[in-house]
């Protein structure tokens, strides 16, 4: 009798487990369900807005799908707008923001994790403690500065403060870190030098994380809006950012059927972005400490 009850014991263990994994299963499920939806109304919401007159949006009760749905917005927006000078501008900031993180953020992060020298730990706290200091503590300095070196409505004045960020450093000094050291002293040993090592051996290593870079960046300077609201001093400096919410205002109302879709235009090069680069993106993040 007392083998048989220690045979049976393990399997009534297993089978009450059985029985308890599809239930945690079915509420991690209908957890993870209640998240997506809570995170996609409000993009359902702004693309069927878009395609809404503007009767119908500021209607009460408001209804999910439109009743008469009409591309009038966007007609108006490619049209009646400068869209595609405000689409170029943003592009071309955003991409040169981006292509400047690539490069100087790599570079910086392999010589704090590969290259010894006098200061680096010093250096990479400072680099740290400017992670958790607020932008806006350092908006006005910022301002001040480019302004006092003439870049003012530019697009250089527009690029300049964002080509190199603490995260994108911290971001690529923790990828790089986790390269093994025999890699980097094998190339020494052949007579590469640092930048040789950087280009050949390190870069090619570190697509995850620049994929990460890439999307975040483009990402925080794609919907960037304070900094070119204020550098920005004519509408051909604009970006769409600052053009939706400066034109979509009249001085008694606001054209919200105009304003939605420019955002669903504002919205669209980041998700196909993401798309593009979902793989690495995961990877990255995984592979970078944050956790």
């Amino acid at each position: 009798m007392t083998l048989i009850a220690a045979r049976t014991r393990p399997a009534d263990r297993a089978v009450g487990s059985r029985r308890r994994f599809p239930v945690n299963h079915v509420l991690l499920y209908c957890a993870l369900t209640a998240g997506l939806v809570v995170t996609l109304a409000p993009f359902a919401w702004m693309f069927l807005g878009s395609i809404k007159p503007t009767g119908e949006i500021v209607a009460h009760p408001s209804t999910w799908l439109p009743q008469s749905p009409t591309f009038a917005n966007f007609e108006q927006l490619l049209s009646k707008q400068n869209f595609a000078l405000y689409f170029v501008n943003s592009a071309v900031v955003a991409l040169a923001c981006v292509l400047g993180n690539l490069l100087f953020c790599s570079m910086a992060g392999y010589a704090f994790a590969k290259i010894d020298f006098a200061g680096k730990r010093q250096l990479f706290g400072l680099v740290l403690t400017m992670l958790i200091i607020p932008g806006v503590t350092t908006f006005v300095p910022l301002f001040v500065l480019v302004s006092n070196m003439g870049l003012s409505n530019s697009y250089l004045g527009l690029i300049l403060p964002f080509l190199v960020t603490p995260f994108g450093v911290f971001i690529m000094r923790q990828f790089i870190q986790d390269i093994p050291d025999s890699l980097v002293e094998a190339a020494r040993l052949d007579g590469a030098g640092d930048m040789r090592i950087f280009l050949r051996v390190i870069l090619p290593l570190t697509r995850p994380a620049l994929a990460t870079l890439a999307i975040l960046t483009f990402l925080g300077q794609w919907n960037n809006f304070l900094w070119p609201l204020v550098i920005a001093q004519t509408d051909d400096h604009y970006t769409l950012p600052v053009a939706l919410a400066l034109f979509s205002v009249g001085a008694n109302s606001t054209n919200y059927g105009l304003l939605l879709a420019g955002a669903v235009a504002v919205v669209a090069p980041i998700i196909l972005l993401f798309l593009a680069l979902q793989r690495h993106f995961v990877q990255g993040i995984a592979n970078t400490g944050i956790k």
